[in-house]
């Protein structure tokens, strides 16, 4: 059987049956951001493979940048803290403001539903 492909319900006599492997993606989530700002426009497989990256991109990058802060300050748990630190840290000027006041608002908005 080859490898990342899992089978799916038992295969009927002799004919064999594969799922094709999940691929994860944000374009379902950068979809709807488009269609909140743009109502009426669309995006193609490859732009939407280009927004895919650059998002893989920066959280890879908050992510490490969260991770380098933890590790400096002696805490093993990487918290809303440092990944506000990082957002600082990484984005220029404006909208480094813009991503923490929305941080904030999610955050507060994930609590207030627990």
């Amino acid at each position: 059987m080859p490898k990342n492909v899992s089978k799916a319900a038992k295969p009927a006599a002799g004919a064999r049956k594969y799922r094709k492997s999940r691929k994860e993606s944000f374009g379902i989530y950068i979809y709807k951001v488009l269609k909140q700002v743009h109502p009426d426009q669309g995006i193609s497989t490859k732009a939407m493979s280009i927004m895919n990256s650059f998002v893989n991109d920066i959280f890879d990058r908050v992510g490490c940048e969260a991770s380098r802060l933890a590790k400096i300050n002696k805490k093993s748990t990487i918290s809303s803290r440092e990944i506000q630190t990082a957002c600082r840290l990484l984005f220029p000027g404006e909208l480094s403001k813009h991503a923490v006041s929305e941080g904030t608002k999610a955050v507060s908005k994930y609590t207030a539903s627990k």
